[in-house]
C-alpha cells in the first residue's frame, strides 16, 4: 500500500496542465479522480481500515501527504484557469489598459486657485505663514482693543492662554500673514494671503469651525481708496463675469479706516431679485478698507509716508455663490456624489 501511495504522489507531481486540451473540464476530471467520493484517496482510506495497527501511523502520514499533494495541485490548476479567463477577450495585446479612475481638485482648491490667479495678473504675489499664531500678530498689531469680542473663548480656539504671558491660538483670519509681511518687508508691498482659518462656532449649513480665506494687501506711497475700488471692480468682473456690478457699504474693522463691505450684483437673477439674494439683487462677498495708520506704525511702516488698502474674503462663500452650493458642510464630508460634480473644472 505504501508503494501505491508513493506512486500516486509522483503521478500528481508530474501532471502538468499544459498537457490538458480542455483545461477546465480536465481539471475537474483530475479532481474527481483523486478527491471525488469514489476517487483514489477515498479508496485508500477505506483500505487503511484493514491494515495492522502497528503500521497505521506510518501509512496514515503518507496517506495525508497524498491528499495534501492532490489538493495543492488542484488549487494550482484552478488558479491557472481563472487567470487565463482574464485574457480570453483580449485579441490585441498592444491595446492600452483600462486606467483606474483618477481624482480631481476639490472645489475649494479650484476657487482659491482662481482667486489667486486673478490677483497675480495685477502684480500680487502669494504670502503664507503659520496657522498657530501669537496674540501680537493675530490681534494686537491689527489694532484689536483688549476687550474685543474676537479675543473671547467663544470665537477663538486658544492653544495656550496663560495669565501674564502672550496667548497662542489657531488663527482666526489670515490678516496675521499681512502683519508678518509688513514687519519683514519694506514698501511697496503687494501680496495675497490664502489659507485655512479656525473659529469656535457651531457647525451648520451656513457656518463651520474651519474655513478658508484669501486676503490682499497693498502698501505704497499715495495709495488711495480709488485704487481699492478699481481693484475690487476688476476682481468682481474677472470672477463673476463682465456684467457684474459692485457697491460699497460703510462698515467697521479694527485694522482698516475707512472700512467697507462690498456687494456684487446677483449673478443668479441678474440683479432683479431672487431667493439667493433675498430679493435685494445684491450679494455680499468681502470686507475691505484702507489700512489703519496704527497698524502700519505697529509693523514699523511710517504712516505719514505710506498708505495702503486691505481686503479679505471667504473662499467657501465664493464657491457657494459661483456654484450655488447651499450647505457649507458639504465641503468637508468627502461625499463622492458632491465631489464628482466638479471633475470637469480645471
Amino acid at each position: 500500500m505504501k508503494e501505491k501511495i508513493a506512486q500516486y504522489i509522483k503521478d500528481i507531481q508530474a501532471t502538468s496542465i499544459e498537457n490538458f486540451k480542455d483545461k477546465g473540464a480536465e481539471v475537474e476530471m483530475f479532481r474527481i479522480k483523486y478527491l471525488g467520493k469514489k476517487g483514489l484517496v477515498s479508496e485508500l482510506f477505506e483500505q487503511f481500515k484493514t491494515i495492522p495497527n502497528d503500521q497505521k501511523k506510518e501509512v496514515g502520514q503518507i496517506l495525508n501527504q497524498l491528499k495534501v499533494a492532490a489538493q495543492n495541485k488542484i488549487e494550482e490548476f484552478k488558479s491557472y484557469v481563472e487567470n487565463a479567463k482574464e485574457f480570453e477577450d483580449i485579441h490585441d495585446l498592444t491595446m492600452p489598459t483600462n486606467f483606474s479612475e483618477i481624482g480631481s481638485r476639490h472645489v475649494l482648491s479650484v476657487v482659491m486657485n482662481e482667486i489667486t490667479e486673478i490677483f497675480s495678473r495685477i502684480g500680487f504675489t502669494v504670502a503664507e505663514s503659520v496657522e498657530i499664531e501669537d496674540d501680537w500678530h493675530l490681534f494686537s498689531a491689527l489694532n484689536f482693543p483688549p476687550d474685543h469680542p474676537a479675543r473671547d473663548m467663544q470665537d477663538t480656539f486658544f492653544v495656550e492662554k496663560t495669565e501674564g504671558r502672550q496667548e497662542v491660538a489657531l488663527r482666526t483670519h489670515t490678516s496675521s500673514v499681512q502683519v508678518r509681511v509688513m514687519e519683514n518687508s519694506k514698501p511697496p508691498i503687494r501680496i495675497i494671503a490664502p489659507g485655512r482659518v479656525f473659529r469656535n462656532e457651531a457647525i451648520s449649513a451656513r457656518a463651520h469651525c474651519i474655513f478658508h480665506q484669501v486676503e490682499a494687501l497693498y502698501v505704497d506711497k499715495k495709495v488711495t481708496f480709488a485704487d481699492l475700488k478699481q481693484t475690487l471692480l476688476y476682481f468682481a468682473k474677472e470672477m463673476f463675469g463682465a456684467d457684474t456690478q459692485i457697491r460699497l457699504r460703510p462698515s467697521y474693522f479694527p485694522f482698516t479706516e475707512p472700512s467697507a463691505e462690498m456687494d456684487i450684483s446677483c449673478n443668479i437673477c441678474g440683479g432683479k431679485g431672487c431667493n439667493i439674494c433675498k430679493g435685494t439683487g445684491w450679494l455680499e462677498i468681502l470686507g475691505c478698507g484702507m489700512v489703519d495708520p496704527n497698524v502700519l506704525q505697529s509693523c514699523g511702516i511710517d504712516p505719514k509716508e505710506y498708505t495702503g488698502f486691505a481686503l479679505g474674503m471667504g473662499v467657501e462663500r465664493m464657491a457657494m455663490l459661483k456654484y450655488q452650493i447651499r450647505d457649507l458642510r458639504l465641503y468637508f464630508e468627502n461625499d463622492l456624489r458632491f465631489l464628482k460634480q466638479f471633475e470637469a473644472i480645471v
